[in-house]
């Protein structure tokens, strides 16, 4: 199995059948990630750099984590310790890193189509590892996964995504996925985080896709409710009146959660904040599945490493 493009810059562009592939890898991988040797040499050989410009835990970890399973060789870079201090461009410390022989790179940029500029200059494959409000396509994919892990499906499921749906770029990506994959989604959160449906960039999902404002009446007979981080970095004004205020009216508490289906799954993609978006019983109890989100994250991950190198022998 192998990728069609060089390069994983957006949910967007992939058609389900590539969705479908990657999902299909993954499974082979968390096999390997079970073992009590969590390595196989399927990347022996390459060089994979993760280029962040932005903080990071789970996504530099998990990435780091794949590459070094699959036997490759991992260097970590991080914006406050490279030359981007001295006043190097993005592009230009890319091309440095490229002249090293690197085979991919990773990229995470607080500028909307930062990964896609390098993917253009590059001769090595480029992985988007969030860009802006834009994409985080490789948290949508393991979103996905767990999805139908636990649910054997996702044609036909109602997925709530809540909360800061405008300067979420996980909130875009997981959209565009789920709507290729058949599902049903319902964009909930305050006015003034809601993108508009016409024009802008729900225009193509149509159909697929409904707006709230009233969390409860979009929290009924939902199968899938996955929360959203407040994204105070990306916000320019004052889109609500209080966090408190936010939290009466937009935290997922047990009461409202019974509201969905009784087998939901209760997805974040992290870091949570406790008692804003979600309550802390609801995130530790038994229908939530964020833990195993990132246990997930490592096996997609390695899908999209291993088939964007062309395959090998897993």
């Amino acid at each position: 199995m192998t990728l069609k493009q060089k390069d994983l810059l957006s949910i967007q562009e992939l058609a389900a059948s590539e969705i479908a592939t990657i999902l299909e890898a993954a499974d082979s991988f968390k096999e390997v990630s079970g073992r009590d040797i969590k390595k196989v040499p399927a990347l022996r050989g390459k060089t994979i750099v993760n280029l962040f410009y932005e903080p990071s835990t789970r996504t530099r970890t998990s990435f780091e984590l794949a590459a070094k399973r699959l036997s490759a060789d991992v260097v970590n870079i991080s914006s406050t310790s490279s030359s981007a201090t001295k006043g190097e461009s993005l592009l230009d410390t890319a091309r440095n890193i490229e002249a090293m022989k690197s085979d991919i790179l990773i990229v995470r940029h607080p500028m909307a189509g930062a990964p896609a500029l390098l993917a253009k200059r590059l001769s090595s494959s480029v992985i988007n590892a969030g860009d802006g409000a834009h994409e985080h396509p490789t948290q949508a994919l393991l979103d996905l996964y767990t999805i139908k892990e636990k649910k054997g499906r996702i044609d036909g499921l109602t997925v709530v995504i809540a909360g800061d749906i405008l300067h979420s770029r996980v909130a875009r990506s997981n959209l565009f996925g789920l709507v290729a994959m058949g599902a049903r989604v319902r964009l909930v959160g305050p006015g003034t985080m809601l993108p508009p449906m016409m024009g802008g960039w729900l225009a193509a999902t149509a159909g697929q896709v409904e707006l709230f404002t009233d969390f409860d009446r979009a929290l009924e007979g939902a199968d899938v409710i996955m929360m959203l981080r407040l994204q105070l970095e990306r916000q320019a004004g004052s889109f609500f009146p209080s966090v408190k205020e936010y939290a009466r009216l937009y935290s997922l508490t047990a009461r409202r959660a019974a509201r969905a289906k009784p087998d939901v799954l209760i997805m974040h993609p992290g870091p949570i904040n406790r008692g804003v978006e979600i309550a802390p019983e609801v995130a530790d109890g038994l229908s939530s599945v964020i833990l195993e989100q990132v246990t997930n994250g490592v096996a997609i991950r390695m899908a999209v490493l291993y088939l964007l190198s062309g395959g090998g022998n897993a």
